[in-house]
């Protein structure tokens, strides 16, 4: 029995032509909303400019998104889909071994993988974080980064029942967070992955009177 095809292609061959289509189209949208926010502000971008500057026509993007705002939000996922991953193993980390990393003042391997990933998606964060991006993105990414916590970090019953003093405790640590991250991508990067990593342990285990020297 011959295979079945689609316009002369086997069918899985076909449906992966399909998938690296739709992901350069993706792709491109995402590069054109950069570009876009950083020339003229994201709430003047309008779906004509992202066809234009992508190079596809209308049909084409809202065969993929139904506005602006869900391309945003489809790049939003992307980001939150690989903390959350990168939390996930950092939740099986070795306590012990976590412990000597910090008194040494040696990067945590996965910190180096979590700040290695932001700087990969510097261009985007940079440009949504900014003062011409879409203060939606950043208040949504707090939020999902305030459950990322919440789910992680603190002990079930504090998950269940939270205190007010839980929900702020959250909502201090997501917003310290973010705003070193933003920090950093804001003054250029000039500090390495792993620089950042010792960086972000020292802020997260400091003692109440304890030297602030690196």
């Amino acid at each position: 029995m011959s295979e079945p095809t689609t316009a002369g292609f086997p069918v899985d061959a076909a449906e992966a032509r399909t998938d690296r289509r739709s992901a350069r189209t993706r792709a491109a949208l995402r590069e054109a909303l950069i570009q876009l926010i950083n020339e003229k502000g994201y709430d003047a971008i309008t779906v004509g400019d992202l066809c234009e500057r992508a190079d596809i026509t209308r049909g084409t993007f809202y065969n993929h998104y139904s506005d602006k705002d869900a391309l945003l939000v489809a790049c939003e996922d992307e980001i939150i889909a690989e903390l959350e991953a990168i939390q996930a193993r950092m939740n099986g980390l070795d306590l012990v071994q976590t412990t000597i990393c910090v008194k040494r003042k040696k990067p945590i391997p996965l910190l180096v993988s979590l700040f290695d990933y932001l700087r990969s998606q510097a261009y985007f964060l940079g440009a949504v974080m900014g003062p011409q991006g879409d203060p939606r993105f950043e208040r949504n990414l707090l939020t999902r980064v305030r459950e990322i916590l919440m789910g992680s970090v603190l002990h079930e019953r504090y998950r269940k029942n939270p205190t007010p003093f839980v929900n702020y405790y959250v909502t201090f640590y997501a917003s310290a967070y973010l705003g070193v991250v933003k920090e950093w991508i804001e003054t250029g990067m000039r500090e390495s992955s792993e620089d950042m990593a010792v960086i972000a342990q020292r802020l997260l285990f400091i003692k109440a009177g304890e030297s602030i020297k690196l």
